[in-house]
C-alpha cells in the first residue's frame, strides 16, 4: 500500500504550489517523510532552498532537519507516486473562475503520472471540478485510466495567513477519495502530520462543497456587517458599539464590518455561484453578499471625501495617508486586497494618495496594482485611513495621528481599533 511505502521511504510525496499553503504542508510532511517540493518559480525555489519563506510566513528553523528537495525542474518531480495539488484558484477581471494555473499544474502532473499514483487536490474550487475537470487532463496527459490505473482525492486547505495558533498540524483536515481504499489511504498519508486527524468527507464532491461554504458564511456574515455599518452611519451611531453590545448575548456572533479581500474569502462565493448559474440558479443571497463586501472600499473612500468636504477643505489636491496595503493584518499577501479600491476611488476624486505599509512589497504592489508604496509618512494630511490593523498600528495614541493631521483632519479608523482612544481628534470608522 502506499501509505506503508511512504512511512517506509521507498516512495516519496511531491507538493506541486509551495505559496502560503503548498510550503507549509510540505515541510509538515517532510517531518515524517520523503518530500519533493515543485514550484514554477525559480527564485521562490532558491529562497527555500536557503531556508527563506518567500511568503514570510514561517521561520528559517522550520527547514531545518526536513527529508524534503525543493525544484522547479519538473523532471525531479517524477520519483514521487503521491502528489498534493497545491495552486492558487483566482478569479478574472470579470469574477469568473481562473481554473489556469489548476489545470497547468493537473498537466503537469499527468505528464508523469504511473500506474499505482495517487493525486489529491486542496485547491479551493467549486463542487465537480476535480472530477469534471482535473481528473480528464491527468488521463490525457497519462494515457492511464482514473480508478483503474490511479487514484485521486480531494483534501481542502485549512491554512489561515498570519495565525500562528491554528496551524496546519492543529486543525482537522477533511479528506476525500474516488473509493474505498484511496479513502483509507489519504486519510492516513494526512494523519501522519494532523494532530486532531480527519475526517472522512462521503465523497470528492462534498468535500469540495464543504471548503467553498466555510468561506462563503464567513463571507455573507461579514456582508451583514457591513451593511449594518452603512445603516448605523446614516443613524449618527457607531457599529461597533452596536456590536459590543449584541455581543453580550450568548449566541450572538461575532463577526465585524471592514474589507473583504484576500484569495479565500473574497473570491470562493465567486466559485459557487459560478457553479450554480451552470445549473439554472441565480444565488441571490450570495451574489447580494458579495456585491456588499465589494463595494465597501469604494464605500468608505467616498465617506472619507464627504468628511473632508465637511470640513470646508477642498477636496482636489486634498492629502490622504493609507496605512495598511495587504488584505489582512500582519501578513505580507497583497493578493485581491480590496485596500486598492479605496486608493482607486480616492485618486478619482483628485485626492494625492499616500500609501504605507511595513509588510507589503513595494515591487509586488506595483505591479500588481499600479501605484507606489512610500517608505514613510511625511508631513500632514487631511485624512489618515488606517485600512489595515497591523501590529504595528495598533498602539498608536492620539498625539501620533494630531502630528500627521491639518487643522481638522480626519482619521478614518476601519476596523474600529482605536474606539474610544480618541477624544479630539475627528474620527469616523464603519
Amino acid at each position: 500500500m502506499i501509505y506503508d511505502d511512504l512511512v517506509a521511504r521507498k516512495q516519496k510525496l511531491a507538493v506541486i504550489g509551495l505559496g502560503y499553503v503548498g510550503l507549509p504542508i510540505a515541510l509538515e510532511f517532510a517531518k515524517k517523510i520523503s518530500v519533493i517540493g515543485f514550484d514554477i518559480n525559480a527564485q521562490r525555489v532558491d529562497m527555500m532552498n536557503n531556508g527563506i519563506d518567500p511568503s514570510k510566513e514561517l521561520d528559517s528553523s522550520e527547514f531545518e532537519g526536513k527529508d524534503i528537495v525543493f525544484t522547479a525542474n519538473p523532471d525531479e518531480v517524477k520519483d514521487a507516486t503521491f502528489f498534493v495539488v497545491a495552486v492558487p484558484t483566482p478569479i478574472d477581471d470579470y469574477n469568473q473562475p481562473d481554473l489556469l494555473p489548476l489545470l497547468g499544474a493537473s498537466e503537469s502532473v499527468g505528464s508523469i503520472l504511473k500506474k499505482g499514483d495517487y493525486v489529491v487536490f486542496e485547491s479551493t474550487v467549486y463542487p465537480g471540478c476535480t472530477e469534471d475537470d482535473c481528473i480528464p487532463v491527468l488521463e490525457a496527459e497519462s494515457g492511464l485510466k482514473f480508478v483503474e490505473d490511479f487514484k485521486v482525492g480531494y483534501s481542502p486547505e485549512r491554512i489561515n495567513p498570519g495565525d500562528k495558533e491554528h496551524t496546519i498540524s492543529k486543525i482537522l483536515k477533511v479528506v476525500s477519495g474516488c473509493d474505498e481504499e484511496s479513502l483509507d489511504q489519504i486519510s492516513k498519508v494526512y494523519e501522519l502530520i494532523i494532530e486532531p486527524g480527519v475526517h472522512r468527507a462521503q465523497s470528492i464532491k462534498v468535500a469540495e462543497a464543504a471548503k467553498i461554504i466555510e468561506n462563503t458564511q464567513r463571507d455573507l456574515n461579514i456582508a451583514l456587517m457591513n451593511e449594518l455599518s452603512i445603516i448605523f452611519n446614516r443613524m449618527g451611531i457607531n457599529t461597533f458599539d452596536v456590536l459590543e453590545a449584541a455581543g453580550t448575548k450568548w449566541n450572538f456572533l461575532r463577526f465585524f464590518p471592514g474589507l473583504v479581500g484576500g484569495h479565500c474569502i473574497g473570491v470562493d462565493p465567486y466559485y459557487l455561484t459560478f457553479k450554480a448559474e451552470g445549473l439554472g440558479y441565480h444565488a441571490k443571497v450570495i451574489n447580494s453578499g458579495r456585491y456588499v463586501n465589494d463595494s465597501m472600499g469604494f464605500y468608505v473612500a467616498k465617506q472619507t471625501v464627504k468628511r473632508i468636504l465637511k470640513e470646508g477643505k477642498n477636496i482636489i489636491g486634498s492629502r490622504v495617508l493609507v496605512m495598511g496595503a495587504t488584505f489582512k493584518e500582519d501578513v505580507s499577501d497583497i493578493r485581491n486586497s480590496k485596500v486598492t479600491d479605496v486608493v482607486k476611488e480616492l485618486k478619482s476624486y483628485s485626492c494625492n494618495v499616500e500609501v504605507i505599509d511595513p509588510h507589503a512589497n513595494p515591487e509586488e504592489v506595483a505591479e500588481e496594482y499600479h501605484f507606489e508604496l512610500s517608505p514613510a509618512a511625511s508631513g500632514k494630511y487631511d485624512a489618515v485611513i488606517v485600512a489595515v490593523n497591523h501590529a504595528e498600528y495598533k498602539d498608536a495614541d492620539e498625539a501620533f495621528f494630531d502630528n500627521l493631521l491639518t487643522d481638522r483632519g480626519l482619521l478614518v479608523d476601519i476596523k474600529g481599533i482605536y474606539r474610544g482612544k480618541m477624544k479630539n481628534l475627528n474620527y469616523w470608522s464603519l
